[in-house]
């Protein structure tokens, strides 16, 4: 995936109306007038919406006679996926590095012989 259409797909993603109407359009086609219903927004500023994430790929839109259905198109977001995956197994490694160096340190800890009282009385 090129970075500029990587770019288009997480600028589309990154404003909360549109993942909203991705979110609708993940159960099923559903038209402008359906997307537009729980946005206190115009059907023009709807419409907007949807030429951002069309041009980003994210939906197709159809055309049965009046009605104009909309629907996802998941590719852009495989690929964001894609992108995303060399991050995760980065995280996923560091984090079971932390894991297995806390319970080095666990163990060593519970290795070591006990203080006796007199050692912490020292020490205040």
């Amino acid at each position: 995936m090129a970075s500029d259409a990587l770019s288009s797909t997480l600028s589309a993603l990154a404003d909360p109306t549109r993942r909203a109407i991705l979110a609708r359009l993940a159960l099923g086609e559903a038209s402008v007038s359906d997307l537009a219903q729980p946005f206190a927004m115009s059907l023009p500023a709807v419409s907007k919406h949807l030429k951002v994430l069309e041009k980003a790929g994210l939906i197709a839109r159809g055309r049965e006679a009046q009605w104009r259905p909309c629907r996802l198109s998941p590719e852009p977001l495989r690929a964001v996926d894609t992108w995303l995956e060399d991050y995760r197994r980065l995280w996923e490694d560091r984090l079971d590095r932390l894991e297995d160096h806390i319970a080095k340190m666990k163990k060593e800890r519970s290795c070591r012989k006990p203080r006796p009282k007199w050692w912490s009385a020292t020490l205040n």
